[in-house]
């Protein structure tokens, strides 16, 4: 029984150092970008004075018609995707198309049209360091896979980790929970691989998993089938507006306009962000997005209206109402926010760096440990033939 334990352990051990060698530059690249975007709302806040304009009681604020024009003067000749408002911060006009590409955004102040900032978001470093999280640079259909892969490559490095680690008996407990800082460099080495690791696995584990989320379909399926008792999600799906009904009926305002004031009327008081989509084309809707709570995205209540009648329309998949959301679209919604440690407020946030950093440092650490033992295998043979040259030498 003792034998087919050992074995076991060795070729798990094996398992564990070849894909720790063949994954380690992904997972410290994964590591250290994600350190960098834990705090990137609050570095820009503090970085970017544009991004706010103080609440004027005394004037109103300006309907989204107005700032899209205001808008378009300083970025011509494209077509606005929508207008965000929040209390306290600049309005935000949002330019985005995949072909041909382009993102901008237009800082204005939401009391006077004031264009504050015209922002080329390809060239921003965020923006920059977001696409190498996520897709190393690369074509979106050739990183991402990569990515996706080193990161399943990894949950299996960290159970796998945790198997070959855990203490055997009572004894040995205390010498595996204890980082001993004041021990030799390579025990000091050896604790911040396993120990660190080990506390921070109920962290990194949930990083990892919500990664795969994105990057693989049947995954992102898998989740919701166990959270939501065996039922498949319904897939996003594009609505329409009713064409035939152009030119029939006159609005007095604008469309977005009305559908704005109408959600500002339906929540007297809202200290969330509203953000208003404009339709792209004539068959399109107009969606009208509304936050609560802008330090996270899961509970945001979005809703579809047709742009000719400004009715409602009924959405079956994930991103309609939020009171419709079930408890798997409620986790389905929440997994960028889990990513970040935002679900956490500032205390996840302070935990998703340090659980990037300690994925950083695995492969360091880890690299290390497996190089001295390579090392001092390598040693023994040298010693051994000194020791025997000895031998003859003295008899």
């Amino acid at each position: 029984m003792a034998a087919k334990k050992k074995n076991f352990k060795y070729w798990l051990g094996q398992l564990h150092l070849w894909l720790g060698l063949t994954s380690g530059l992904l997972v410290l690249f994964l590591g250290i970008t994600g350190c960098i975007l834990a705090f990137e709302q609050e570095i820009r806040n503090v970085t970017e004075p544009y991004k706010f304009t103080a609440v004027q009681k005394n004037k109103s604020l300006l309907p989204p018609t107005v700032l899209k024009a205001a808008a378009e003067k300083a970025l011509p000749g494209k077509h606005p995707h929508s207008v965000s408002y929040e209390p306290g911060k600049s309005a935000t006009v949002v330019y985005y198309s995949a072909e041909p590409e382009f993102y901008y955004i237009v800082y204005v102040n939401p009391y006077t049209a004031e264009v504050l900032k015209v922002k080329d978001m390809n060239k921003d470093f965020f923006r920059i360091v977001v696409d190498g999280h996520f897709y190393l640079w690369l074509p979106p259909t050739i990183g991402q896979p990569i990515v996706a892969t080193g990161t399943l490559i990894f949950v299996v490095l960290l159970i796998t980790g945790i198997v070959l680690w855990w203490p055997k008996n009572r004894a040995a407990r205390k010498q595996r929970f204890t980082l001993k800082l004041n021990a030799r460099w390579r025990r000091v080495n050896y604790d911040l691989h396993n120990v660190l690791g080990f506390y921070m696995t109920w962290v990194i584990i949930f990083i990892a998993i919500t990664g795969l989320v994105w990057g693989f379909q049947w995954f992102a399926k898998s989740v919701y089938w166990v959270t939501s008792g065996g039922k498949q999600a319904t897939e996003y799906y594009e609505t329409f507006s009713d064409t035939t009904v152009i030119g029939k009926i006159a609005q007095p305002k604008a469309a977005v306009d009305l559908l704005w004031e109408r959600t500002r009327t339906e929540r007297p008081g809202f200290a969330g962000s509203i953000d208003v989509h404009f339709p792209e084309n004539s068959k399109a809707v107009i969606e009208i997005a509304a936050n609560p709570d802008t330090y996270t995205y899961w509970q945001t209540d979005y809703r579809y209206y047709d742009q000719y009648t400004l009715k409602e329309i009924d959405i079956k998949h994930t991103y309609g109402r939020f009171e419709k959301a079930g408890i798997a679209d409620k986790i389905a919604r929440m997994n960028y926010d889990i990513h970040v440690g935002a679900i956490a407020g500032l205390t996840g946030k302070v935990m998703a760096f340090c659980g990037s950093l300690i994925c950083a440092s695995m492969p360091v650490t880890g690299f290390i440990i497996w190089w001295g033992r390579r090392k001092k295998q390598s040693a023994k043979p040298i010693r051994k033939k000194r020791h025997q040259i000895l031998q003859t030498a003295i008899n």
